[in-house]
């Protein structure tokens, strides 16, 4: 059951903010509230945020079987169809009615690195099809990790640990960062080019035609039938960093254990970022810092957004913070590697591959 949604007021840092106390109170505040707050400021130019979105749309907007010539890999790069998510199995049907590109850290094929599970060359656009794409994309990943180590620092603070706690190499020294752009489809398209192309293969008439009906009403959300542009769930990582369009559409619950859960709104920030913590650091925290449950609810209107998550190093071993835990308060979670852990949630998350046509068109 839910209640009526409403819009949620979330705090604000600035990282130009030389009151370094106060950015540290901000954000603690938030933390412990709800994960999420807006960050401003970061040394991004708007030039290159708006360039990012413009080439993330000339992507989605080539035929579906352009885009299925680069379907993501088991190195999860590359496209992610429609429908391939299901991020809250237990209420949603069909899956996430969204599209993505995934783009990680380029690790050569001959490097030994690439032989890790989360690293190796990402899938390329060509530039004939879509010249300056991966130039735009490699600049704002390595921007966009720049602020994140920066929040980082910020979070180290809040939490009493030095402020270079996370810079080490086994954390964010060596960090799993990825981009990912996103595309919820408007109601002004047809459905059928998005859909994930193996289903369309060898379907009979009547087959078809349900999945037809089944997309387009994904256009428009609907939670009591189960229907999402993004399921509820909280991020798996350390923290995300959230740039939207003008389209409202995410929603977070701060009490996930609330009956009936109450959804709130979070507007977009021109030109900043709408960040939030994941899971691992939530497992560090013990807890006291909160990773949110949250999901995105379509209106029928288009929407595009740039997610870029930042985890640590393959072998960082996640436990409690020193700072973190007391007798009366002992670790709640397990020691687990990052690498462990992400690879148990994408493999939970994600559609199995050999269910796409492997000819990928």
């Amino acid at each position: 059951m839910e209640c009526s949604i409403s819009r949620t007021n979330l705090n604000c840092i600035s990282l130009g903010d030389p009151d370094t106390k106060k950015s540290v109170a901000l954000l603690k505040q938030a933390c412990l509230d709800s994960g999420f707050f807006y960050v401003v400021d970061h040394g991004i130019s708007q030039e290159l945020m708006d360039d990012v979105f413009a080439q993330s749309k000339k992507f989605f907007d080539l035929p579906i079987n352009e885009k299925m010539e680069l379907l993501r890999d088991e190195k999860n790069r590359g496209y992610t169809p429609m429908l391939d998510e299901i991020l809250d199995p237990e209420n949603q049907v069909n899956g996430d009615y969204k599209e993505g590109y995934y783009i990680g850290i380029e690790v050569p094929e001959d490097d030994p690195q690439a032989n890790r599970p989360f690293y190796g060359p990402n899938q390329w656009p060509s530039d004939e099809v879509l010249p300056r794409w991966r130039k735009v994309m490699e600049q704002y990943h390595s921007e966009a990790l720049r602020v994140a180590k920066s929040i980082a620092r910020i979070i180290a603070l809040a939490l009493n640990l030095e402020e270079d706690f996370f810079d080490k190499p086994e954390m964010l020294g060596e960090p799993i960062a990825t981009l990912r752009l996103l595309h919820y489809e408007g109601g002004q398209k047809t459905g059928h080019a998005f859909l994930p192309f193996s289903i369309l293969l060898h379907k009979k008439h009547n087959e078809f035609c349900r999945l037809m009906f089944l997309f387009s009403s994904g256009k428009v959300s609907n939670p009591a039938k189960g229907v999402f542009g993004a399921g509820a769930h909280s991020d798996y990582g350390l923290i995300t960093l959230l740039a939207t369009d003008d389209v409202v559409g995410l929603q977070i619950c701060k009490d996930r254990n609330a009956q009936p859960q109450v959804w709130e709104y979070v507007a977009p920030v021109k030109g900043g970022f709408i960040v939030n913590l994941g899971d691992m650091l939530e497992r560090w925290s013990n807890c006291i810092f909160r990773s949110t449950l949250h999901r995105v609810v379509l209106d029928g209107r288009e929407r595009h957004s740039i997610a870029f998550f930042v985890e640590p190093s393959h072998d960082c071993v996640v436990e409690c913070l020193p700072t973190c835990k007391s007798e009366s308060n002992p670790p709640k979670f397990p020691p687990i590697t990052c690498s462990a852990y992400l690879s148990q949630r994408y493999e939970d998350t994600h559609a199995d591959l050999t269910a796409y046509s492997s000819n990928k068109a």
